[in-house]
């Protein structure tokens, strides 16, 4: 079982609804970003290495990231070399191409989702990332998705280093009707790992989606704890956790990727959710994840409602950069 196989939605109606919304979250980078391509090409006849240089910085404002840039300017090069690019319409449709094959080629799954049965149950979801990216009310917004698609959650509070992270859970339990496992600010993360998970396989729970500090005193200290959180829930539920959610904010840029590594290096994190991404123009940020990460991106945060947050698809992302 996957993730996003845990969500009921018609898909026909999902993907519309995905394509507008994200038509929206990307408004400003699709400003920034198409408007300079258009910009670049209009009346050009020709492609020479001056477009190729301007065409390099508009890349790098959109934030998709020095190595991917160079990836892709290498790909039109060749192109242009083989004379497989002829005007600009056709360099316009090769960014696209090349976007859309950064954002489908990834290794293969590092994730312990992929290996899971159907049978297994309940699901667990741990989700990390540092203070700030919007880590805990994107675990609310994952627990009414699922709550609306007829799931029942646990939501375990399992950032106890902070007593207003646990406050905040609570909150969106009683805004979605899930359950919550919590223990006192200062408590043992694991012990409340235990718990959820006990009490969610005794109640026959569908999710249980653990809440984890986004620091500790030392960084050691919060990776040491994380690892601590994931061999518990492994002894209670077998194979747990399924997924390893990453929150990273948009607005950070490249400034997220370094702390991004810092949980992928030993977190053995799934995947990405990339919160406020109507909030910036350097939306290509999706694109340097995916590239420097190794990872997919599974949701984006399309805004601040409840609602706002919505399964991401390659194709749909870059449809709504360019169209």
């Amino acid at each position: 079982m996957t993730i996003l196989s845990l969500f009921n939605n018609d898909k026909k109606q999902e993907e519309a609804s995905l394509l507008d919304r994200l038509k929206q979250s990307v408004s400003k980078t699709r400003s920034q970003f198409v408007a300079k391509v258009e910009d670049l090409v209009s009346g050009e006849k020709q492609i020479d290495p001056d477009l190729l240089t301007k065409l390099e910085n508009a890349l790098l404002a959109a934030d998709i990231g020095p190595r991917t840039t160079h990836q892709i300017l290498e790909a039109v090069r060749q192109k242009l070399d083989r004379h497989a690019l002829s005007s600009t319409a056709d360099l316009k449709a090769e960014l696209r191409n090349q976007l859309l094959h950064v954002l489908r080629t990834l290794p293969s799954s590092n994730g312990a989702s992929s290996a899971v049965g159907q049978n297994s149950r309940p699901h667990v979801i741990f989700v990390v990332g540092v203070n700030g990216t919007g880590k805990t009310t994107t675990i609310g917004k994952l627990a009414h998705r699922l709550r609306r698609d007829g799931r029942s959650v646990v939501l375990a509070a399992g950032d106890t280093f902070r007593a207003a992270a646990i406050e905040q859970l609570a909150v969106w339990a009683s805004r979605t009707g899930a359950e919550i496992i919590k223990t006192k600010s200062g408590g043992d993360p694991a012990a409340v790992v235990y718990d959820a998970l006990t009490s969610a396989r005794a109640r026959n729970a569908d999710v249980v989606i653990v809440d984890t500090a986004g620091r500790l005193h030392t960084k050691s200290n919060l990776m040491a704890e994380l690892d601590k959180m994931k061999r518990t829930a492994a002894k209670v539920v077998p194979g747990a956790p399924h997924d390893v959610l990453l929150v990273m904010d948009a607005t950070t840029g490249q400034n997220g990727l370094s702390q991004a590594r810092e949980f992928t290096a030993t977190a053995a994190v799934t995947g990405i959710v990339l919160t406020k991404l109507d909030g910036t123009a350097k939306g290509g940020i999706v694109v340097a994840i995916t590239r420097e990460l190794g990872l997919p991106v599974r949701f984006v945060g399309t805004g601040e409602s409840i609602e706002d947050l919505v399964p991401f698809d390659a194709e749909t992302f870059v449809t709504s950069l360019f169209d």
